[in-house]
């Protein structure tokens, strides 16, 4: 029941969250008007928004001009409360996986914004930071999110000044300023090469001339990788270093 009760808590942020995205990039507001099909501009009954199961009973339709309604609302919805309820496993203490699972939330809806729309909202990013410094011992959070966050907000003034171009965005130093906070200097490092890689992959298998990868889908999953697999990743690092 505890899992259950956690995972239907993430599908209920991850519908807010299906809001958020779709407005306030657009500078919209977030609470009005109420909840509508952008097609027919028709007003949503309360039993058309329950999380995943509306969008499945509609057959993925809107109810009142049957226009195909976005994947993106049930696969935003069933990240949520997959990403609460990992992070319950993983964590015992509930207010611990609840700050986590807002943390990582946030970060799911800033790459699609990311991916979306190439700008990302301080008003998504600050309070993610903001929590991350709660999540260990506040100095210690504070202290390793500074040491992430102005190294990447160095690393992006030497690039840009280099490549003679904004080559990274103020945002991914924020991001990066995250990763140090939840996962310390050595494991930091960890998810910083895993976004990087992946990241590589993406840009290798797209092959797109001078296409602007956006960067912040691949920090935050590089985040959760070295979070969710910490222990077997210093292992591994303890016997390489051997």
């Amino acid at each position: 029941m505890y899992f259950l009760a956690i995972g239907i808590l993430g599908a209920c942020i991850g519908s807010f969250l299906n809001v958020v995205i779709l407005r306030l990039p657009q500078n919209k507001s977030i609470a009005l008007p109420a909840s509508h099909c952008p097609h027919c501009s028709h007003p949503l009954k309360w039993y058309h928004n329950i999380p995943l199961i509306s969008w499945l009973m509609l057959k993925g339709k809107c109810a009142f001009c049957q226009t195909p309604i976005s994947k993106q609302y049930p696969l935003i919805e069933a990240a949520c409360a997959l990403c609460y309820v990992l992070v319950a496993w993983r964590i015992g203490t509930l207010t611990q996986a609840l700050l986590l699972g807002t943390i990582f939330s946030l970060l799911l809806a800033l790459s699609v914004i990311d991916m979306r729309y190439k700008a990302v909202p301080d008003a998504l990013t600050l309070p993610a930071l903001f929590l991350a410094f709660l999540y260990r011992l506040p100095l210690e959070s504070l202290q390793n999110g500074l040491i992430f966050l102005g190294a990447f907000a160095l690393l992006r003034l030497s690039v840009s000044a280099l490549a003679k171009k904004e080559a990274m965005g103020e945002a991914d130093s924020i991001i990066a300023g995250i990763i140090g906070a939840l996962l310390g200097i050595q494991l930091g490092f960890i998810a910083i090469y895993i976004a990087a890689l992946i990241a590589l992959v993406a840009l290798m298998l797209l092959r797109k001339k001078g296409y602007e990868l956006p960067f912040i889908p691949f920090l935050s999953l590089g985040l959760f990788i070295a979070w969710i697999f910490d222990q077997p990743i210093l292992t591994f690092m303890e016997h390489w270093y051997e």
